[in-house]
């Protein structure tokens, strides 16, 4: 992929050595700008982002070290690199002390300032490589730690493998709590961009105005509180992937902005005029139903099906089971190993609980139960009454029968999916498993009631319910 043109400001008073500059780096493939002097210098930074700013120490009106001082503030990320007839050590050592990249003496060799600015260039990317590694550092990003061995989770990894060599957009979909960034990141991992920055934002944890400038940076004095020129997120990802997790929470004023973006492959910062190109691939996520939206038009159609390229769900917990033993075991290898002395297993019983478990919460529930039971558990062994009783109590066959909503809402579908369940559940405990007599109490077809059966992947609880004639805690798994 084709790394974007650096673009480089050269600052002397002397013309011909301006017109010099300017020829020797636009051959050398940069987007180059002159000014006369510090106080143009100054307004151009004001108005423009610039990878490198190369500029003469003795100038009139504002020296090199003061157009040094103020694109600091100005501008923290460029690289500045001063130039002088006159130089000392001294003025070296006060250059660097500014926080100059580099000092180079005039009359200088033209091929060693080209790789002056070269070397400086890539000492400032990896500078900020380096930042980003160091905030990654720990997060789960190789497609290893997606724990699954369920049809479900196969299938999914099997699709990131497939679509992580292209740069199409991936919608990521399904409830709270199942993994959808460690999906997004799994993509990363396994795509040509894995060496460039994973870079991700909730869009749902900012207002309108503060997305914008968060994903497209802003120019100093865009607004109050902007005192430098700062990069936003779409060119701290460039090269790499821009998660945006909770897509369906953006404004439809922000959804247009983020349109043009992605069709147009440039953003413009807030407050600025230029159009900064950038090389980024953009990952998804929601657990809201984007189509809904678009029917109910707080969702944009075309943005809609510009990010749904390539779509994934992510199930939930409950519709694979049979992953929460190795995904409750992996947690336990995080959470217990910090424990003195270490928890180290999970009894079989404690196992079977979490097995019969619905985890509302998904993944991120039943890592947060492992957590708080290392936490409580003295040996080195999780008992089952670490658990909280919500677990214990917990019976697949009964719902609630108070149908108040409560304070902080609910998920309808899943909760209506859960009433479903429950009746389909009582009727075959009640004919003791024989599907012609409950299909008959839930007045609807025998075919219409396998096709439930395989919907909640519980097929198997009817012949369970014929050979005990009753429910047993543990045994409503979903094999199919």
């Amino acid at each position: 992929m084709a790394d974007r043109v650096p673009s480089i400001l050269i600052v002397d008073d002397e013309l011909s050595m301006r017109e010099l500059l300017d020829h020797v780096f636009r051959r050398a493939g940069y987007r180059t700008f002159v000014a006369a002097n510090g106080a143009q210098a100054l307004e151009a930074l004001r108005g423009t982002v610039f990878d490198v700013v190369l500029s003469d120490v003795r100038m009139p009106r504002l020296s090199g070290t003061e157009l040094l001082h103020e694109c600091r503030q100005i501008s923290p990320d460029t690289v500045v690199i001063l130039m002088t007839a006159h130089g000392t050590v001294e003025q070296a050592r006060e250059a660097f002390k500014l926080g100059a990249d580099d000092f180079i003496q005039k009359p200088f060799d033209i091929d060693e300032l080209k790789l002056i600015v070269k070397n400086a260039l890539e000492k400032s990317l990896l500078r900020r490589e380096v930042a980003l590694l160091k905030r990654e550092l720990g997060d789960r990003t190789r497609l290893e730690n997606i724990i699954g061995r369920s049809r479900p989770m196969q299938e999914v990894l099997r699709l990131i493998q497939t679509i992580a060599g292209t740069n199409s957009t991936v919608l990521i979909t399904g409830e709270s709590g199942t993994g959808k960034e460690l999906v997004a990141r799994g993509i990363h991992a396994c795509s040509p961009r894995s060496e460039r920055p994973f870079v991700s934002i909730n869009c749902g944890a900012f207002t309108e105005t503060l997305l914008e400038s968060e994903l497209f940076g802003y120019m100093k004095g865009a607004f109050t509180g902007a005192t430098t020129n700062k990069k936003g997120l779409f060119e701290a990802a460039d090269g790499g992937t821009l998660f945006l997790d909770e897509i369906g929470e953006m404004s439809l004023g922000m959804q247009v902005k983020l349109l043009r973006a992605l069709q147009e492959r440039s953003i413009r910062r807030v407050g600025g005029t230029e159009e900064i190109p950038v090389d980024v691939r953009v990952v998804a996520a929601t657990n809201r139903d984007l189509s809904q939206m678009v029917e109910a038009g707080t969702f944009r159609k075309d943005l809609y099906f510009r990010v749904n390229v390539i779509p994934i769900n992510v199930p939930p917990l409950r519709e694979r089971r049979e992953d929460i033993r190795e995904l409750a075991l992996h947690f336990l290898k995080k959470y217990g190993q910090n424990r003195t002395p270490p928890v180290t297993s999970i009894a079989e019983t404690t196992l079977k609980y979490l097995e019969n478990y619905s985890f509302p919460g998904n993944v991120r529930e039943l890592e947060n139960l492992i957590e708080r039971a290392v936490a409580l558990e003295p040996t080195h062994e999780i008992q089952p009454e670490r658990l909280p009783e919500t677990v214990l109590r917990y019976d697949p066959a009964r719902t609630a029968s108070v149908f108040d909503l409560p304070e902080q809402g609910i998920h309808l579908e899943n909760f209506l999916m859960e009433i479903e369940k429950s009746y389909i559940l009582q009727s075959l405990r009640r004919t003791r498993g024989n599907q012609t007599k409950a299909a008959e109490l839930l007045h609807m077809s025998v075919r219409s009631l396998r096709h439930l059966l395989d919907k909640h992947k519980i097929r198997h609880t009817a012949s369970m319910f014929r050979e005990s004639g009753a429910f047993r805690t543990g045994d409503t798994s979903d094999a199919p």
